[in-house]
């Protein structure tokens, strides 16, 4: 115990002589670690939001397709649809004992440059995302009137839009269009919570709105006399005649893969049903090669720093030769000599992990909500997982491995030194 004491005492006091130097040395690998260890807990936690941008739908239903591709343009809002769904065969799943809920959508027009989803009160009141959140509104309310619209949290913030204001809607799904619903402008009645979702992303109107703008336009482009006035169109009722896909909940989730059976074998037209969390996890597995690019980029960095911190010490090595030849003649071993370079290499790593715990916790709390509300991304601070804390502890078995260079050396020199009095600079 009093061989121990006297190690860390003179660890400390040797630190502390040249705390200028490594304190560099020590700020050089906090930083390393922490861009370490923010890359695994950014990769666990983006991974974990992706993963969660939908909830409690057990199928995303559409024309005949690849798995991904009905995936990303359904829920992602990227690429198009080959076809579209029949309203008879939407009907027909609704009238389907199994299903507790449908979400119809349809896709086809944008507004500057975002996606325009036309849908029913079922997606405000069944989408979920996360943990089985629903979505909220911030401000105003769902629609009333034909031509009301409930834009996402990323569009209002993006384009500065408040309540009331006018929107006019391209037609196409384009970025740039040159063919406008001038005649039928919207009107902001309700903004989203933000989710971390493409929810965000988007613009909403309701499936009757979608039908009546494009009244006329049969031909891809407006029919002068054929379209609509916004009056008129109120006064008619709209039925969709097809929708590009449908969100399904079951009554029993146990009952998922009959029913995804039969709608992959429908007889009237070809349908595509997916498992949203299969599809997920599928798209996931194709993007991982470049997470795990990201963290070998920064052990790689972390590495370099313990390399560094090999340089400093061999390079004090020898400015410490009156510091061991004093520590032999008091009887001082080579071993104990030897031990000092480990635990000062050790107790440097460990301080350097305790910093960029804080300092990664920090960051975490400042920045989660600034991710959340420009990047969509939802960074929460919790609890290390299993493999971030293996990650972080191997950082002072590696510091522990590089300190034999030094340690050895130190101890090789000490042997030769014997117990003689301090040799003279």
């Amino acid at each position: 115990m009093n061989k121990a004491r006297l190690i860390l005492s003179l660890a400390t006091a040797s630190l502390w002589y040249r705390r200028r130097v490594l304190t560099l040395v020590c700020l050089t690998l906090t930083l390393s670690v922490t861009l370490l260890l923010g890359i695994q807990y950014l990769r666990t936690e983006i991974r974990q939001s992706f993963t969660s941008t939908i909830s409690g739908t057990d199928l995303i239903v559409g024309a005949r397709s690849g798995q991904l591709n009905l995936l990303l343009y359904t829920l992602f809002h990227i690429g198009d649809a080959t076809n579209n769904i029949r309203w008879s065969t939407y009907q027909s799943m609704a009238e389907d004992s199994r299903i507790d809920w449908l979400i119809p959508i349809s896709l086809g027009d944008s507004y500057r440059g975002y996606r325009v989803v036309s849908t029913n009160d079922q997606f405000l009141a069944h989408f979920q995302y996360g943990s089985g959140k629903p979505l909220t509104l911030t401000n105003g309310h769902w629609f009333q009137d034909l031509f009301d619209v409930v834009i996402g949290a990323g569009v209002a913030r993006d384009l500065g839009h408040t309540l009331y204001d006018p929107l006019v809607l391209s037609h196409g799904g384009g970025r740039t269009s040159f063919s406008k619903h001038g005649d039928l402008p919207f009107r902001v009645s309700g903004i989203l919570a933000p989710t971390g979702t493409p929810v965000d992303r988007a613009v909403y109107i309701s499936l009757e709105a979608m039908e009546a703008m494009h009244v006329g336009w049969e031909s891809g482009v407006a029919i002068p006399g054929r379209t609509l006035s916004a009056d008129k169109a109120r006064e008619r009722n709209f039925t969709p005649e097809a929708i590009t896909a449908v969100f399904i909940g079951l009554d029993r989730p146990i009952l998922t893969f009959q029913l995804q059976r039969e709608l992959n074998q429908h007889s009237t037209e070809p349908l595509s049903a997916i498992l949203p969390g299969v599809a997920l996890s599928e798209l996931w597995r194709m993007m991982g090669q470049f997470e795990n690019a990201l963290l070998g980029i920064s052990g790689f960095v972390v590495l370099t720093s313990l390399v560094g911190l090999i340089a400093v010490l061999l390079t004090l090595q020898a400015q410490r030769r009156r510091e061991v030849a004093v520590l032999r003649a008091t009887g001082a071993s080579p071993g104990l000599i030897a031990a000092l370079y480990t635990i000062e290499c050790v107790g440097l790593a460990v301080a350097s992990c305790g910093l960029a715990l804080i300092l990664g916790a920090g960051a975490v709390s400042g920045f989660g909500p600034w991710l959340l509300e420009h990047y969509g991304l939802q960074v929460q601070l919790r609890p290390l997982r299993e493999e971030e804390w293996l990650l972080l502890g191997a950082v002072p078995l590696a510091s522990l491995a590089v300190s034999a260079i030094p340690a050895l050396n130190t101890w090789r020199a000490s042997r030769r030194q014997g117990f003689g009095s301090p040799e003279p600079d």
